[in-house]
């Protein structure tokens, strides 16, 4: 049996590599490295590596504080007084935006004047009790911080025209047209107040004037401080103003802030669709110098975004141009934007 034994095993030897061969053949073809890799280790006796230990999971983190939700503010969208930071320089609504086709009054302005020289219509105008009113009034924002202050800086235009349009035969003028651009830096607050939420504060470089030669032209200078706050539906709005001087030669009306007057307060219901605000302005003067208007704004729906607009208004001061004239005005109409 011995010669038996080295020829079996020489066998053994020469058999070795074919079978080899065969078996790298076999891993050759394979695509994927991993398998190719793990094919050509069992072929040289490799132990195959232990499966990675599983990566711990991550320790979870502490709860983080949410931020109190902030109730629908319409200040605040109005504003940005909850950290919005809107793209600059971008055009939005102001004031609101309307058009009313007719509008009443109790008294026509025929011989404007004011006691200023040169400033009296001698020859009555020929105008209509019934005439046309609208305004159109935009805002953008300037900066979102000012002196490195959480104040904000802001333009403002708006223009009011009223339109003698069924006044044919002085060929539909327009009799009076109000400028008013505006300079505003508002700051955020959030201070509770008798009930109510005060939301901003403001302070605003106003100019308004008719652009009209004389003795129609009149116009002044302003610096408005703001107050707002609200509560729920409710928004009331705190206006004081001062009149920044100006020469007597060069002053188209000299008495205005005494029939306009020297602040206003406003306050406003929106519901729905639905808004009603009143508007009450004062001289802030006692006996004959005591004036002012009140002015009621009704908004309800119509279709889609279109509202329909009834304004009443009575006192001093619709426009310039009557600014001491006391006066009824009613007008019917739609509005677009910025009522909210």
């Amino acid at each position: 049996m011995r010669p038996l034994l080295p020829a079996l095993a020489l066998l053994a030897l020469l058999a070795a590599p074919a079978a080899a061969q065969t078996r790298a053949a076999d891993c050759t073809p394979l695509d994927d490295p991993a398998a190719r890799l793990a094919c050509y280790d069992r072929l040289h006796g490799r132990p195959e590596p232990a499966a990675p230990a599983a990566a711990p999971a991550p320790a979870a983190s502490a709860p983080q504080p949410t931020p109190p939700e902030d109730p629908d503010s319409q200040l605040g969208a109005r504003w940005d007084l909850d950290g919005q930071r809107p793209a600059l320089f971008a055009p939005r609504a102001y004031k609101p935006v309307y058009l009313l086709p007719a509008t009443w009054t109790s008294r026509v302005n025929r011989t404007p004047a004011t006691p200023t020289p040169d400033h009296s219509v001698n020859d009555p105008l020929n105008l209509k009790s019934v005439e046309a009113k609208y305004q159109i009034s935009l805002k953008t924002k300037f900066s979102h911080r000012l002196f490195g202050l959480p104040v904000s800086l802001w333009g403002g235009y708006t223009q009011s025209s009223r339109w003698q349009v069924y006044n044919g035969a002085d060929s539909r003028p327009f009799r009076e047209t109000n400028y008013e651009p505006e300079l505003m830096a508002v700051a955020p607050l959030d201070l509770p107040l008798a009930g109510w939420r005060l939301r901003m504060a403001g302070l605003a470089l106003n100019h308004q004037s008719n652009g009209r030669a004389l003795p129609l032209s009149r116009s002044w200078n302003r610096v408005i401080g703001t107050l707002a706050a609200e509560r729920g539906d409710w928004m009331a709005e705190l206006r004081p103003w001062v009149r920044l001087p100006e020469d007597a030669a060069d002053d188209d009306n000299p008495d205005i802030a005494d029939y306009v007057g020297r602040g206003e307060l406003r306050v406003a219901r929106y519901w729905g669709e639905h808004a009603l605000s009143v508007q009450l302005r004062h001289s802030l003067r006692g006996g004959a110098r005591s004036r002012g208007s009140v002015q009621l704004d009704y908004v309800f729906p119509l279709a889609g975004a279109l509202h329909g607009q009834l304004q009443l208004f009575s006192g001093y001061g619709e426009s310039l141009v009557d600014y001491n004239l006391r006066q009824t005005k009613a007008g019917l109409g739609v509005t677009i934007a910025g009522w909210r």
